[in-house]
């Protein structure tokens, strides 16, 4: 699932902090408490009031509207949203939780597509938050809504400047995102993993089917060169190989070099001793112009 209601605020002990878990070798990478990355208490997070109960932690009835000097101004084109909650970066999640409403969530990060440092405000206001975008549903709904909301902690009493403490939670977002990585579609047609294709380049538009660029193999290889090419097809030599109608010609320059040519008889054969030396001893015609065989 990605998301996951809770009803009790996370505490210290669920989690091994990170400083603690990279100071020492775990007896197993299996088991344990998650791994505590970052935790900012009392973050502002603001959500378009558009949004408002696709968390729980934003209650469709929610009013609070964004506080302090970084506070959008009520001319604003999009009304926001906010609320106070905890942040938990761990190794498993990411949880926030709502103290007012008494619910958090846990998000799976790879329900997380975007996150991204944003300077929000103007002048001697600005603050720097953290803007996300989740695909909240199920993995295999088509109709999966996104969500967008802003992160922005507070700043700890001895620390006057916020922009560090959001960058670490950032850091911590990232490095947790790492450890979760998309899962692979099995699905996928290992016959589409050799295309070559062409985009963006309009002197090749003609070419009915080359749209992109070179893709990979399924197990992160290149895909083979095409045969004749001496190498990979770009969009700068593309025209070498294709003619307009997508149909292959091969190498302009190398055509017909090595092709059609046939060789002589025995050509990549290696001789045997018996066919270097005659029966009776005799050496063959053309032996003077080798070197002597030892024994």
């Amino acid at each position: 699932m990605p998301t996951t209601t809770i009803r009790s605020p996370p505490s210290e002990a669920d989690f091994t902090p990170l400083a603690e878990y990279e100071s020492q070798t775990p007896d197993t990478f299996f088991d344990g408490n998650p791994v505590l990355h970052f935790k900012a208490a009392g973050a502002k997070c603001w959500i378009s009031k558009s949004q408002l109960g696709s968390l729980p932690v934003f209650p469709a009835d929610a009013t609070s509207t964004p506080s302090g000097p970084e506070a959008p101004s009520a001319g604003s084109s999009e009304e926001l949203i906010e609320q106070k909650l905890d942040v938990w970066v761990n190794s498993a999640n990411l949880t926030l939780f709502n103290h007012e409403a008494q619910v958090g969530v846990t998000i799976s990060y790879p329900t997380i597509s975007i996150h991204a440092l944003k300077t929000i405000g103007e002048g001697p206001s600005q603050v720097q938050g953290i803007w996300m975008q989740m695909e909240l549903g199920d993995a295999d709904d088509d109709g999966s809504e996104t969500t967008e909301l802003t992160l922005i902690p507070a700043a700890p009493a001895d620390e006057e400047d916020s922009a560090s403490v959001t960058k670490h939670l950032f850091e911590a977002i990232s490095a947790c995102s790492n450890l979760h990585p998309d899962p692979v579609d099995e699905e996928d047609d290992d016959d589409d993993d050799d295309r070559i294709v062409f985009e963006g380049n309009p002197e090749f538009e003609a070419l009915e089917g080359f749209s992109g660029v070179m893709r990979g193999a399924g197990d992160g290889g290149l895909p083979p060169p095409m045969p004749g090419s001496s190498g990979w097809i770009t969009a700068e030599n593309v025209h070498e190989y294709f003619d307009e109608e997508g149909n292959w010609i091969g190498n302009a320059e190398g055509e017909g070099e090595g092709e059609g040519e046939e060789l002589g008889d025995g050509a990549g054969r290696v001789r045997n001793r018996e066919e270097t030396e005659k029966v009776n001893g005799e050496k063959d015609e053309d032996s003077e112009s080798k070197r002597p065989r030892v024994e």
